[in-house]
């Protein structure tokens, strides 16, 4: 059975002012999406399904559905607030949006039925990292085994201001042992820093960094459904509190005896943090192409 690859686009793209999940970067109108695709088909995934808004759904599979058809399985699974809420809760009508990525994965639960991938859908993951995936999923993914796509810190960063990076903390297997989440984090003077509280503070420029590229048994739904009713019930007061894929990882390795491989990869990321960053992802597409990484019209 074929890996599946899960695309989280549901996001309401706040920073960056746009619905940049379907915004042209290649010479044909492809989207940072269509390389991920064409990735993931190349390394062997034979299914996609993409994570959406139901509002977006009609414009978002005019785009997808005549480039992919025949080339890979496609489905469409939705995301939206009120989905697996427990019964005894009421969620606060203030609340408008749903209630992130562990919450999106969970949303797929009936739509995946293999090992699968999730990735988010405006952040560029490179070749390497797609065959790396799949290796894992084929032939080493378990339901006390998952794995997490390892990037090079110094290969994830904005020249349009800071980023916030889940910097992995490893043994000496490549296990996981904990992600930090760094806020603030940019260059300064050649070397690579984050801010906490009033302190600066270095990181290694080699130090591997998560960038939600993640690797799942399907196992992994029950547990997280019983995980996110949990933790609706401790927070649905707080209209801002969202379920984020670490706090099923994290649960995972504290609660339920298993552990979560770090592939490093040394392809380079980029993606759309900011709206400058269009450009130089445009370039970075245009010299892939340039050295026949990626065909001019991916789907033709």
């Amino acid at each position: 059975m074929k890996p599946t690859l899960l695309i989280l686009a549901a996001g309401m793209a706040s920073r960056y002012g746009s619905m940049k999940q379907t915004q042209s970067f290649g010479p044909d109108g492809e989207t940072i999406m269509d390389y991920s695709i064409y990735d993931a088909i190349r390394a062997g995934f034979g299914k996609v399904v993409f994570i959406i808004r139901k509002d977006f759904a009609e414009d978002f599979k005019a785009i997808f559905e005549p480039k992919l058809k025949g080339k890979i399985e496609t489905e469409y699974v939705f995301q939206e607030k009120n989905y697996f809420i427990p019964t005894d809760v009421t969620v606060p009508e203030e609340r408008t949006k749903p209630w992130g990525t562990g919450h999106a994965v969970l949303c797929a639960m009936d739509a995946v039925k293999e090992p699968f991938a999730v990735i988010n859908a405006d952040d560029f993951y490179g070749r390497d990292a797609f065959a790396k995936a799949a290796n894992f999923l084929n032939n080493g993914c378990t339901e006390k085994l998952y794995s997490i796509i390892g990037y090079e810190l110094a290969k994830t960063l904005s020249d349009h201001g800071t980023v916030s990076r889940g910097v992995c903390e490893v043994d000496s297997e490549n296990v996981l042992v904990s992600i930090k989440e760094r806020t603030k984090i940019y260059k300064e003077h050649g070397k690579i820093v984050f801010e906490e509280g009033d302190k600066k503070f270095e990181v290694p420029s080699s130090a591997s960094v998560s960038m939600n590229f993640w690797c799942f048994h399907p196992s992994l739904f029950a547990t997280t459904k019983k995980l996110f009713e949990n933790f609706v019930r401790e927070n649905y007061t707080n209209i801002k509190s969202e379920f984020f894929i670490p706090i099923i990882a994290e649960n995972f390795m504290d609660h339920e005896n298993g552990k979560i491989k770090v592939i490093p990869t040394n392809a380079q990321w980029f993606g759309v943090t900011y709206k400058e960053d269009a450009p130089g992802v445009k370039a970075s597409i245009d010299a892939l192409l340039a050295a026949n990484e990626y065909p001019a019209s991916l789907w033709n």
